[in-house]
């Protein structure tokens, strides 16, 4: 069932709002369901934490609409990282370099302990919008208790994710998500490539 471009806006700006007073949100990605909030409120992730069951000493990964906010949150973009954005023509997480952390940037517990965070511009129109939208990145983390099944369609969503969020993202949206993780690719400064999840 398709949804109109004004339902698709609403659902949208409904999204925004909650994620910008601090919200936690579930939403189907251009991957499998994610949990999300601003990745720049550390509070609204330790929410996250929380709802998954899961140690923050793990990373998240970062949805953000195009390079340029890329850019905003990590101290350089490794060429390399450009050319792979460019050419990339399926679910790709980056692992950047230099996450920025300060009180203006990312929220310390989206990073991992070496400084690096995993950023993806999502193949799906909606969830770049959002980025846009919001004007800075959204967490996205699978909407699973940790070490349960990831839920690739919201029917397999349990009952303690969905009761436990601010706001449930219109499940006719879930139509552009492939079901599969993404490939996780990690890039330093001297351009090493690291394929860890292919």
């Amino acid at each position: 069932m398709n949804m109109h471009q004004k339902e698709i806006d609403e659902v949208l700006n409904e999204a925004v709002r909650v994620l910008r007073e601090g919200g936690v949100i579930l939403y189907p990605t251009d991957t499998v369901w994610g949990l999300g909030c601003d990745a720049t409120n550390p509070e609204s992730v330790a929410r996250i934490y929380s709802i998954k069951q899961r140690s923050d000493s793990k990373s998240l990964v970062l949805l953000a609409c195009d390079l340029d906010q890329v850019a905003r949150y990590i101290d350089q973009i490794p060429p390399m990282a450009v050319d792979l954005v460019e050419v990339n023509d399926k679910p790709m997480t980056i692992i950047y370099p230099g996450a920025l952390t300060d009180k203006y940037h990312l929220a310390p517990n989206t990073v991992a302990a070496d400084g690096t965070v995993g950023i993806r511009i999502p193949m799906m129109e909606f969830c770049r919008q959002m980025a846009r939208k919001l004007g800075k990145p959204v967490v996205s983390t699978s909407a699973n208790i940790s070490g349960q099944p990831t839920p690739s369609k919201f029917k397999d969503i349990p009952e303690e994710i969905t009761g436990a969020v601010d706001y449930v993202v219109d499940p006719r949206l879930e139509a552009g998500a492939t079901g599969q993780a993404s490939q996780i690719i990690k890039i330093g400064l001297r351009g090493e490539v690291e394929i860890i999840r292919g």
